[in-house]
């Protein structure tokens, strides 16, 4: 697949041979940008699982069209796989948003930890939402997926803590799962019936908790841990914190089967 754009507001065609229109902002860059042309062969997506590829019959900043040769709409992968990523300085959270996205995260909700150097307060906090926001979207399209993970509000450890204690949907659950190089638990040793459960509850939800550079604080790793987080390890090595959560969806993208 040469090319794949994203258009929130995409309307599918009722059937295979009508057209469909991108619009907006992706629209100008790929006639602008990467200079899409009549005749080529793309891929458009909605970002909440419509796929329709085919071959553009127009092309124009202002509008896209494409003739839809396949339509496909994917489900929501069961359980989701969200990062709970906490702020770090520089740009090492926002690699590790961009990363996770590109290796298939289901979701993003940024974690104020006792530790973190950057600080999301007042009109900030909003701002580093979309700024997230916007490279989950981008690290999206590169890795032509069909959803955009959503991200989150930024939440506290308190608040993060009922998260994980607050009972979920009657037949389902969450599982998180803290990453700590002392952790008695090793992630790659947890295989699928560890990790969805085999229980009337099903996992519907995995949340994977990744501190700052700083390290997750005593006190909030005995909150999570009374919230019913696991503590778990990656391997001999310690991570940074821009680089743990990628690796560690890498090994429950292959203990879920979605690899």
């Amino acid at each position: 697949m040469a090319h794949f754009y994203l258009d929130e507001s995409l309307i599918a065609p009722a059937t295979v041979g009508e057209t469909v229109a991108l619009r907006g902002q992706d629209a100008r860059h790929a006639v602008t940008v990467a200079r899409l042309r009549t005749g080529e062969r793309v891929a458009l997506g909605d970002g909440a699982g419509l796929v329709v590829e085919g071959e553009v019959v127009r092309s124009d900043p202002a509008e896209v069209l494409l003739r839809a040769e396949s339509i496909v709409r994917e489900p929501v992968p069961s359980p989701r796989l969200v990062l709970v990523q906490a702020l770090a300085k520089g740009d090492r959270d926002e690699l590790a948003v961009q990363a996770a996205t590109e290796l298939g995260v289901d979701g993003v909700q940024p974690w104020q930890a006792a530790r973190s150097v950057s600080r999301w307060e007042g009109a900030k906090a909003e701002k580093g939402r979309a700024r997230w926001q916007t490279i989950v979207r981008e690290a999206s399209k590169q890795a032509v997926r069909a959803h955009v993970p959503p991200v989150a509000p930024v939440v506290g450890t308190a608040a993060l803590a009922r998260r994980l204690g607050e009972p979920g949907e009657p037949g389902a659950s969450t599982l998180a799962l803290v990453l700590d190089p002392l952790g008695d638990a090793a992630l790659a040793a947890l295989d699928r019936s560890a990790l969805i459960g085999e229980g009337a509850d099903d996992v519907t939800e995995i949340l994977l908790v990744v501190g700052p550079e700083g390290g997750i604080a005593p006190e909030e790793l005995a909150a999570l841990e009374a919230a019913g987080a696991r503590r778990v390890r990656l391997g001999a090595t310690v991570l940074r914190t821009s680089t743990a959560g990628p690796a560690a969806i890498a090994v429950l993208s292959a203990a879920l089967g979605r690899w």
